[in-house]
């Protein structure tokens, strides 16, 4: 007995829950053997998707507390006094005096796990203290600042996209000197670091060519520190996915989409690339992080606004408050990034779905 399949599936008898005959995922749009409508009715589906959930968002949780309670407690050995730093300084001199008075009033002067406890207290409430040197709520500081640094990690990782799925299409599977060169490109692109391709980037288009402004907070000035982190990460996203690509391109319902007629631009673009992404797009919010990071070193050659611009100067100044807080963002930003990846794993990859629903 046979089935009647979709344009893009082979005809086959029995088939496990999710798949085609070929054994490739089956159409995610359909409700039949358990899609998405099915999955939605599922009771005992649902648990599992919550119990993971609730799983994920502890750990997340965990690995938080972690991050905080290392930044605080390496602050803290740190050579220098916070209380000479709010006072502005060694070159202030302040009196003794003075400096007593503010270590009490900041609780310098209780034990470090007094103080690390009312710091987890604060964390909390999301109350993180106040800037040593700025005089504000750290919360405020960062508040103000990370809205750049994402608006230009987003746009760094839609580049790195746009390269990774352009190198895949244009020379993955395909044989002689086109694939060479997709695969050298590649290597380059993921082997060149930021501080280099920034200053050469700025120099050519912005200073030779004056294509694009040196510093500008509009859309043009997002151009180039964009491509500097963009690039290099869209060259080792190209190197995961051309692989997952070529070994796709192997697949039985390759062979089987062409045998029906289908273009083979149709069949790369549609169903061979959607395999190929799935360890690119589980990267991504690893990539996302690697992003942030490298934002310190970008805004500060495009001389833009962010939070890598604001930690640099707190841990020059060894503002404590302020450099917990930054680094207990990017850490929460990195966290979040992960659980939209897999996310949006589970969205592309039916099998995924149907993992969940088998698990014990």
């Amino acid at each position: 007995m046979t089935a009647t399949t979709s344009d893009t599936e082979p005809v086959g008898g029995p088939r496990p829950p999710g798949t085609s005959a070929d054994g490739t995922p089956a159409d995610p749009d359909s409700s039949a053997d358990g899609g998405p409508a099915a999955d939605a009715l599922d009771p005992r589906r649902g648990r599992l998707l919550a119990r993971r959930v609730l799983t994920t968002l502890g750990s997340s949780a965990l690995l938080l507390w972690a991050v905080a309670t290392i930044v605080f407690f390496l602050q803290h050995l740190v050579p220098g006094d916070p209380a000479q730093t709010i006072l502005g300084g060694a070159s202030a001199n302040p009196p003794e005096e003075t400096l007593q008075a503010v270590r009490e009033q900041y609780g310098f002067d209780q034990p470090v796990l007094v103080q690390y406890g009312h710091f987890l207290a604060g964390l909390v409430v999301l109350d993180l203290g106040e800037s040593y040197t700025m005089k504000q709520s750290v919360v405020s500081i960062v508040a103000e600042q990370i809205a750049p640094t994402l608006q230009l990690t987003a746009a760094a990782l839609m580049v790195a996209w746009a390269i990774a799925i352009a190198l895949t299409l244009a020379t993955a599977g395909r044989p002689g000197r086109l694939g060479r060169i997709g695969s050298a490109l590649e290597v380059v692109f993921a082997a060149l670091p930021h501080f280099w391709l920034g200053v050469v980037l700025l120099v050519v288009f912005a200073v030779v060519l004056q294509w694009l402004p040196v510093v500008d907070d509009g859309p043009a000035g997002l151009v180039l520190p964009a491509l500097t982190l963009g690039i290099p990460l869209g060259g080792f996203l190209a190197q995961v996915t051309r692989d997952e690509f070529d070994v796709a391109l192997r697949q039985p319902f390759v062979l089987s989409a062409l045998s029906r007629g289908a273009r083979p631009g149709d069949v790369r673009w549609r169903q061979v690339l959607r395999h190929a992404a799935l360890p690119g797009i589980a990267l991504s919010g690893w990539g996302l992080g690697s992003l942030i990071s490298g934002a310190v070193v970008v805004e500060v050659i495009f001389s833009r606004q962010g939070i890598g611009q604001v930690l640099v100067a707190a841990v020059t100044a060894q503002d404590l408050p302020l450099v917990i807080g930054v680094t207990f963002v990017v850490a929460a930003v990195y966290v979040v990034a992960n659980i939209l990846s897999d996310l949006a794993s589970v969205l592309v990859d039916p099998r995924l779905r149907h993992a969940i629903g088998r698990a014990s």
